[in-house]
């Protein structure tokens, strides 16, 4: 390989990696991606200012205490081409067909279809004697294989909180909020019913992720 392509072949692993540390970790400086990356400072603002000429990044300067503003920079919308989409406009395709041909309730009895064979699947998978945070981890490895980029964080409190920072349905989602309502089933299904649920961050609504609190 000729130092010329090496070369090219870093740049865009560099800025494949600052798109994919915005999408999990929302907007940040440019010296929190240099350091979560290993890179200088300098290089990751030639890489975000080359990513902003794409209309791929933009920034918004937040004040500060002491010091000049600071840019935070965070993905534009065209972005997630670089995201899974779950054949999106195929599914939304489908919805309003099943809509037009069988109506709200055939589009029910297929949501019912949809929601018993994912919570086959997941329980196939993930074991029932585990511990609540097992659970949550081996559900995150379902959903990341399925496009969502899951995160699982704990808090203080000893609750968890499962981050999805990528809905690949999300065309399918807006049109259908069935699709979200039964996400909440699958999940409550999947952990049990010892576990309480509640979706306090929602893409669908306009957040940047969807986040799930899970406690006892």
């Amino acid at each position: 390989m000729t130092t010329h392509v090496r070369k090219k072949t870093y740049v865009v692993r560099t800025r494949r990696a600052i798109i994919n540390l915005l999408k999990q970790k929302g907007a940040m400086e440019s010296k929190e991606l240099a350091s979560s990356l290993g890179v200088s400072a300098m290089a990751v603002r030639q890489h975000l200012y080359a990513l902003q000429d794409e209309k791929l990044v933009t920034y918004q300067k937040e004040a500060r205490a002491m010091g000049r503003p600071v840019k935070l920079w965070q993905l534009t919308p065209a972005a997630n081409s670089f995201f899974p989409d779950g054949y999106a406009e195929l599914t939304l395709g489908m919805i309003q067909s099943v809509v037009e041909v069988f109506g709200e309730a055939g589009l029910e009895r297929l949501l019912d279809v949809r929601t018993r064979q994912q919570i086959a699947n997941y329980q196939a998978h993930i074991s029932t004697q585990g511990s609540l945070l097992q659970k949550l981890e081996a559900l995150a490895s379902l959903r990341t294989d399925e496009g969502y980029m899951v995160e699982i964080e704990s808090l203080e409190d000893g609750s968890f909180i499962l981050i999805e920072n990528h809905c690949p349905i999300c065309l399918a989602a807006c049109a259908c909020i069935g699709l979200c309502q039964r996400e909440l089933e699958v999940f409550q299904t999947v952990l049990g019913q010892d576990f309480c649920l509640e979706r306090t961050e929602h893409i669908v609504a306009g957040a940047r992720r969807c986040v799930y609190r899970v406690w006892r």
